[in-house]
């Protein structure tokens, strides 16, 4: 539910009523609230670089795509807003809970994208009806957003999740309006200037940044062990931490 059923309604909501930039800056606050997610719910410790790298991502997203037009709707904002919300959750509760023991990252991507298009079947039907005739082109764009866009990347979604913590997987949505600008600037001949440039730079670090946990150990001023006190005893003393 968390991960389909709700997340792409509300996506296409606020991609319908917002500018892409927009949108995207309001999911780009994903990382954010995994970073408060994964204390509540995982009982992880607190992390201040986490967090402050994902207000710098968000911040660099903003700069790439919004422009000085974009404008701003309520309703818009309010799904986009739910939208990252629903999906931070899910991924945090998919992190907690893990992959069913047995079942491949193909079959749980699978039953994930069947139970949400099940959840939005009858909603679909009941406030838009039968859908219009499709014809070929529209079936190749179907095809492609559903074995590529859905379940391949969905596959490979999940399975990073398993692999990696999860703030780590939140901050690497920052990649996808990232490379929107990428490619609009390569095939549509859109231009980045100077604030472009520097929003790419900022959610490019902020990115790698999410990928490092830091520890940071305090030192007794004053005292650095000797040679003689780093080895360790074979019975009988204690070991020096």
């Amino acid at each position: 539910m968390l991960n389909i059923g709700l997340f792409f309604p509300l996506l296409f909501v606020a991609a319908e009523r917002l500018p892409g930039g927009v949108a995207a800056t309001l999911g780009a606050a994903q990382p954010i609230l995994v970073a408060v997610l994964a204390v509540t719910i995982l009982k992880q410790r607190p992390s201040g670089w986490r967090f402050a790298w994902g207000v710098v991502g968000v911040v660099g997203v903003g700069l790439v795509v919004i422009g000085p037009d974009a404008g701003f709707d309520v309703v818009g904002i309010v799904a986009g807003l739910a939208g990252a919300v629903t999906m931070a959750l899910g991924v945090t509760l998919t992190k907690r809970w893990g992959r069913p023991e047995g079942v491949s990252p193909t079959a749980f991507a699978g039953w994930q994208l069947t139970a949400g298009g099940l959840f939005l079947l009858p909603v679909t039907l009941l406030f838009e009806g039968m859908p219009p005739a499709i014809d070929g082109r529209a079936a190749l764009g179907y095809l492609w957003l559903g074995l590529v866009g859905g379940l391949l990347a969905y596959v490979l979604w999940f399975r990073g999740i398993t692999k990696l913590p999860v703030t780590s997987v939140a901050v690497l949505g920052l990649l996808s309006p990232i490379v929107a600008a990428v490619l609009g600037a390569a095939l549509l001949g859109q231009s980045l200037g100077p604030v472009e440039l520097t929003g790419f730079a900022l959610a490019l670090a902020a990115i790698l940044a999410g990928q490092i946990s830091p520890t940071f150990k305090k030192q007794r001023a004053g005292t650095t062990p000797s040679a003689a006190q780093q080895i360790t005893p074979i019975s009988g003393g204690r070991n020096n931490d």
